[in-house]
């Protein structure tokens, strides 16, 4: 008998996990809507993600905010039910060889800094900015990034009157030391401006590669937190921020600037980056490094089995497009061949044959026999993106795939 949740979400194949729990790929067994269904034990030491739903609620509406489809608990179970994403910005990052071009890292800054001025916006700190923690969407919303995990987001102001959060020291590290800032290492409590210098701090990680305190070792995790803080504490700005525009070194000293409670100004931060970007000459076209690294790839592939030349890369795409049947194409780079061949894919073909014989399934057993079979062959259909990964944050699937 097949595993349901909220009644109406049956469960599949885990697809990620961590210290709160395990994701699973889910699908509604009245819609066959794909979905992510994020699971807690209950009697877990500190259980975080009842509160997260609730944050998940408050931000409901707001670009690149996945949507909450349910939240309650099911036997030792608290759970999470969101719309199903796409791979993390870390996941990508492995997947382009550890680095991306100042391109992609400028598209990608736009939008992050919209995401946490959003976040802000709403009363909240996120303190937990790393690329694991930015997904991309999926068919339509492909080149949209997602916040997610936000079990360690903490409201900086009173909601009722407005006031900002106290001053505080001697607090303890919340959040990944890689990324943290330089005053949440010095023990302060966390406010707006310490979001935007980790941030700060994953655009060089992406620009650079790594990051210089990374690769330290230490005996316990007290010391190596201890080691990565004196080396952040000891590297200039203009030392990691060398080889690389000026406006990068020029964000650090604005966001360490900022007093703890001072708004900051997100409009000047963006147009810092937008202006760069304009003047590198580049197009917003949404051909992320990924996105052309894999459209290599399945030229590459398709040159071998046809013994014949790729194709060059496009140079102007649109960041969203339509395939044959008007169904959303699963990410640019698909788009990219989608373009150039003005072929629909075979497996999306095979997909739809399955979503009509759900969708004309007379029981609600046939249906859900339908939806497993549909959750099995989707595992067997996804490209193989992260070939070196076990597992992958959330993984990638074709939008609509279940849908008429």
């Amino acid at each position: 008998m097949e595993r349901l949740v909220g009644g109406k979400y049956q469960i599949g194949q885990k697809i990620g996990s961590g210290s709160f729990g395990q994701i699973h790929i889910g699908a509604h067994i009245e819609t066959s809507d794909i979905v992510a269904i994020k699971m807690e034990n209950r009697k877990t030491n500190h259980p975080q993600l009842m509160y997260e739903a609730k944050l998940y609620n408050n931000l409901q509406g707001g670009s690149g905010i996945p949507r909450m489809k349910w939240c309650g608990t099911d036997g030792d179970n608290n759970v999470l039910v969101i719309e199903l994403l796409g791979p993390s910005l870390e996941d990508f990052f492995f997947f382009c060889e550890g680095k991306f071009s100042l391109k992609t890292v400028l598209m990608l800054a736009d939008q992050l800094l919209s995401r946490i001025e959003y976040l802000h916006s709403k009363g909240y700190l996120h303190r937990d900015i790393k690329p694991d923690n930015f997904l991309m969407g999926l068919g339509k919303k492909a080149n949209q990034v997602y916040m997610i995990d936000f079990g360690l987001a903490k409201g900086y102001r009173d909601p009722i009157t407005n006031k900002h959060i106290p001053y505080r020291e001697n607090k303890c590290l919340t959040g990944t030391a890689r990324y943290a800032s330089y005053n949440t290492h010095r023990g302060i409590e966390q406010s707006r401006r310490d979001d935007l210098e980790s941030l700060g701090y994953v655009l060089m990680y992406f620009l650079r590669g790594s990051l210089p305190w990374q690769g330290l070792q230490a005996a316990t995790k007290e010391q190596k937190y201890d080691k990565i803080c004196k080396k952040k504490l000891s590297t200039p700005i203009e030392i990691l921020c060398k080889s690389y525009p000026v406006e990068f070194a020029s964000y650090f000293h604005y966001c360490r600037s900022l007093t703890f409670d001072q708004r900051p100004d997100y409009g000047l931060l963006k147009r810092l980056f937008r202006n760069l970007f304009t003047r590198a000459g580049y197009d917003s076209d949404y051909l992320f490094d990924w996105t052309i690294l894999k459209y290599q790839q399945m030229q590459l592939q398709k040159a071998k089995s046809q013994s014949t030349p790729p194709v060059a890369v496009p140079t102007g795409l649109e960041p969203v497009d339509m395939d044959n049947n008007n169904k959303g194409v699963n990410d640019s780079s698909q788009i990219a061949v989608a373009t150039l061949s003005n072929k629909v894919d075979s497996s999306r073909v095979r997909m739809k044959t399955m979503v009509s014989n759900a969708q004309n399934a007379k029981t609600p057993t046939e249906k859900h026999v339908y939806i497993l079979m549909k959750i099995s062959q989707l595992f067997s259909l996804l490209y193989p993106f992260f070939h070196k990964q076990k597992e992958l944050t959330y993984i990638l699937v074709p939008l609509n795939v279940f849908q008429s």
